[in-house]
């Protein structure tokens, strides 16, 4: 769950580097530096462990039918049409674009499409997508170097697109607080809302704890999306210590604290679970909910490791949450996409080319058109709500 350097700097110690990631860290140490270069290796294979106790369960297109969170309703069908339209009709001008069966994985029995047009004109409802980061994005965002193709984008059919700043490594409390604390400081559209919470990782608690403990902020939300999301937390936060993942603040260009020093605790699949029984979400916000459910040849060299661990659970996960996990109670699903964690929202190898070809080797998605294809889903599924109420 988290969202590019996977636990972390904790692994920059290179007696600790598992065997088959030796190779290509003495190779790229002598271009990029100890530091990164053990931090992205080791991430995911110490902290969940190099090898598995028991060999994986193998992935399957299981036809059963998914387990869905309570309350979800399933819309795969109609968010294929529009992904797969964007991606057929502005493909070849976007970065990493593929053909439509690739982006998406069908998993279990999924509906099939509306066979209603897409119309990709201007949007009416001028949607603006926030985004809320994961863990340890402000340590590492600097490194990152990312460019803004995305909103660039999206701002050319009428949406927009903004960050929303949180802690690093707080709290989902406390990194509540200061989304509403950013909200109430954005000018209000005097009609209809039009934000769009979007949560990757452990933004999407972030967000969901801001909602229920500020009421205040509802009337601005038009709806709340979760991107790979920690809705029931993740595995791997009981396999790190909070002193471990600090180490994030070292890394090269980092802005960020330890905070309130309580990422690692919100991220626990005890602490959410309980969260979630204890806090009824919003009836009046929409939820809609976007999984990671990446074939196994899409996962990145680095988080194979995690991925074969979390596979003896549940072979249908991303490299770092399961894919149960990922699903906001009473939302729409949307689909499976089929990228792995870090793949689906940090764009590694635009900037880091070296890496992407050694370590993060799966790093490639059409974000682009993904981002789009969200907004104008959610775009007309408001206006088909609000035609129903009329």
């Amino acid at each position: 769950m988290f969202d590019i350097v996977g636990w972390v700097v904790a692994s920059s110690v290179r007696s600790k580097i598992v065997k088959t990631a030796r190779f290509e860290l003495i190779r790229c140490d002598r271009l990029l530096g100890v530091r990164v270069v053990s931090a992205l290796a080791a991430a995911a294979s110490i902290i969940l462990g190099a090898c598995a106790s028991a060999p994986p369960s193998p992935y399957s297109d299981d036809p059963a039918p998914l387990a869905l969170a309570p309350g979800v309703e399933d819309q795969r069908g109609r968010f294929r049409e529009i992904f797969c339209t964007i991606l057929e009709q502005r493909g070849p001008t976007l970065p990493d674009s593929r053909p439509c069966d690739d982006a998406l994985t069908r998993v279990g029995i999924e509906p099939g499409g509306t066979g209603m047009g897409v119309e990709l004109n201007q949007s009416h409802r001028r949607l603006v997508a926030a985004m809320v980061p994961g863990i340890g994005w402000g340590c590492f965002s600097q490194w990152l170097d990312m460019k803004a193709t995305t909103a660039t984008h999206v701002r050319q059919f009428g949406y927009d697109m903004a960050a929303i700043t949180v802690d690093a490594l707080s709290s989902s409390a406390t990194n509540a607080r200061q989304i509403r604390d950013a909200i109430m400081e954005m000018e209000p559209t005097g009609g209809e809302p039009n934000l769009v919470l979007i949560g990757y990782s452990k933004g999407t608690p972030d967000i969901l704890e801001a909602a229920v403990s500020y009421p205040e902020i509802r009337p601005m939300i038009a709806a709340i999306v979760s991107v790979a999301g920690a809705v029931g937390g993740s595995p791997a936060a009981d396999e790190v210590t909070q002193s471990k993942l600090e180490l994030l603040e070292h890394w090269p260009g980092a802005q960020c604290t330890s905070g309130d020093g309580g990422a690692l605790e919100s991220l626990r699949p005890e602490t959410r679970m309980a969260w979630i029984a204890e806090n009824a979400l919003p009836d009046d916000i929409p939820y809609y909910s976007l999984a990671t459910c990446p074939r196994p040849e899409r996962i990145s060299a680095v988080l194979k490791p995690t991925y074969r661990k979390l596979s003896q659970v549940d072979p249908r996960n991303d490299g770092m949450m399961l894919f149960r996990d990922q699903l906001v109670p009473g939302s729409t699903f949307l689909g499976c996409v089929n990228a792995d964690h870090w793949a689906v929202a940090v764009p590694i190898a635009r900037s880091h080319p070296t890496i992407a070809s050694t370590l993060v080797t799966k790093n490639d998605y059409p974000r682009e058109a993904l981002l789009e294809a969200l907004l104008r889903f959610i775009e007309e599924d408001l206006t088909r709500g609000s035609l129903a109420r009329e």
